[in-house]
């Protein structure tokens, strides 16, 4: 049981790392929009370990991203859309991933963290209106979508493929 909880403790804390240093590559596309690989590890620790572990690791990495290199001030919220974004991808892969619940994980993600929350915290952080931030954001949503479903099959393969989750089951 004691190896079990080293094996997870420490496939976490690479997780994290690999997170965070994601953290630090962007690719903008407006003032409002950017495109950024961290949830890749996020959603890898939700498929091994749940959505708790998922939505722990996501909050984890926004908040040592911050830590290790601040562009601006703290906002929470961003926090809180990592946190979802970690437990979307533990609920619905978690035990699954057939490329039907991918593409649910995918959709669910990008709906409520690309197109709710995240334009919330910016309409909060610069004050410009919903709909402006929303529409903003649309193009990266339609490039993006299809582009986190094939990372997102390919991550699922990889740990279905790995020694790491046998190891845990």
């Amino acid at each position: 049981m004691q190896r079990k909880a080293i094996q997870r403790l420490t496939i976490s804390a690479m997780l994290l790392a690999v997170s965070v240093i994601l953290g630090f590559f962007k690719i903008p596309i407006s003032q409002v929009s950017e495109i950024r690989l961290q949830f890749v590890p996020v959603a890898a620790e939700g498929i091994l370990f749940g959505s708790l572990y998922g939505g722990i690791l996501g909050g984890l990495s926004d908040i040592l991203c911050y830590i290790v290199r601040p562009t601006g001030a703290f906002f929470p919220g961003f926090t809180i859309s990592s946190i979802v974004q970690g437990v979307i991808y533990g609920a619905v892969l978690h035990k699954d991933c057939s490329k039907r619940r991918i593409l649910l994980a995918v959709i669910l993600d990008t709906v409520a963290v690309s197109l709710i929350l995240n334009p919330i915290w910016l309409m909060i952080l610069y004050g410009n209106s919903f709909i402006v931030i929303f529409l903003q954001r649309i193009v990266k949503v339609l490039i993006m979508l299809p582009v986190n479903v094939l990372l997102m099959m390919a991550v699922s393969r990889i740990l279905s493929g790995s020694a790491i989750r046998t190891h845990l089951s």
